[in-house]
């Protein structure tokens, strides 16, 4: 280890960067609640609507509408289950729940909005049916549309909140985030909101030419985008149960605030994986300032990882010492 000397002043701040990855307790339940409430008013009006009209296109949104409204409690079972605290068996939490449960969501998007909305545009292709009272799927579509705007509106005042924090623009912070219920209903409440414009233009163009064909292309193409959402949160959600590493800008604000702790001479080695939503794993090799005997360096050491996971963020921490020879990280 290298002599003693006087080190930097200890920090009491974190990178915003680090900041952003500390629990929002309530604030993605709330989204999720006022998601399903949403979604729950919706896909009962939009079933009516589809009943009373016979439009392919209402048909595929009311579908759209019930499979979100599952994906909620999937996402409200995630959220939960992921808060639970850590045990002798699970000493780094339940974090990763949230990517299981949130796994089912975009499976269930993918295999009940996507592939019965495609479905049913198909066979309403092979075997059209006449579509009536067009009043009343326009009055729902727009109905729909304020209902869902407002829960768009909710996830995206969160996501713009924490993408402020992380220096993020909006769109970036929602495919990066750990959170996956946030990207969850950000992105369902997007689709949701193209498939009303689509389903509108489907009913539109149905009256107009007296044509079944552009409403059941309108229930395709509504399937489509789900199909396409939901690929992208499996995928996401399959990156984090892996174990994704923190972004680089994140690794950056933590390297560089255990390099400026007073009894830290440099880092050799740190690792930070996610192990749920905001919440990482850190593993890391430290030259530690003076040369002391083994036990007091293990004492150091076991102070510097109890100080790490006081951070919220930090659900394990392990330092080890590093050899001289390696090369320093800064």
């Amino acid at each position: 280890m290298a002599p003693a000397e006087p080190g930097p002043p200890p920090q009491p701040g974190v990178s915003p960067r680090v900041v952003q990855e500390a629990p929002a307790a309530g604030e993605s339940t709330l989204t999720v609640i006022i998601a399903f409430a949403a979604n729950a008013f919706v896909a009962v009006a939009k079933s009516v609507a589809a009943v009373v009209t016979g439009s392919a296109s209402m048909l595929a949104e009311a579908v759209h509408s019930w499979a979100d409204t599952g994906n909620e409690v999937f996402l409200l079972v995630a959220d939960r289950r992921s808060r639970r605290p850590a045990d002798p068996l699970h000493p780094l939490g339940f974090g990763r729940e949230a990517y299981v449960w949130s796994m089912f969501a975009a499976i269930g998007l993918f295999a009940v909005g996507a592939g019965v909305s495609i479905t049913h545009g198909i066979q309403e292709l092979v075997h059209p049916e006449p579509a009536s009272d067009f009043g009343v799927a326009y009055a729902v579509l727009g109905l729909a549309f304020l209902v869902e705007g407002v829960s768009f509106l909710q996830a995206t005042r969160q996501a713009r909140a924490e993408a402020k924090k992380a220096e993020h623009d909006v769109l970036h912070h929602v495919l990066v985030t750990s959170d996956p219920t946030l990207r969850a209903v950000f992105a369902e409440d997007a689709a949701a909101l193209v498939g009303l414009v689509v389903a509108f233009a489907g009913v539109l163009a149905h009256q107009v030419t007296g044509s079944p064909v552009p409403d059941a292309v309108g229930s395709i193409v509504v399937g489509v985008v789900l199909a396409v959402v939901s690929l992208v949160l499996v995928d996401r959600n399959r990156r984090f149960l892996v174990g994704e590493a923190a972004r680089p800008e994140t690794r950056a604000a933590v390297l560089d605030h255990l390099a400026r702790l007073p009894q830290v001479e440099r880092v050799t080695y740190l690792r930070l994986e996610y192990v749920g939503p905001r919440s990482l794993y850190l593993v890391a090799s430290v030259d530690l300032r003076g040369n002391e005997q083994e036990a007091t360096v293990a004492r150091r050491l076991d102070d510097l990882e109890r100080a790490a996971t006081r951070v919220p963020a930090i659900a394990g921490a392990v330092f080890t010492v590093s050899t001289p020879e390696e090369p320093s990280l800064r």
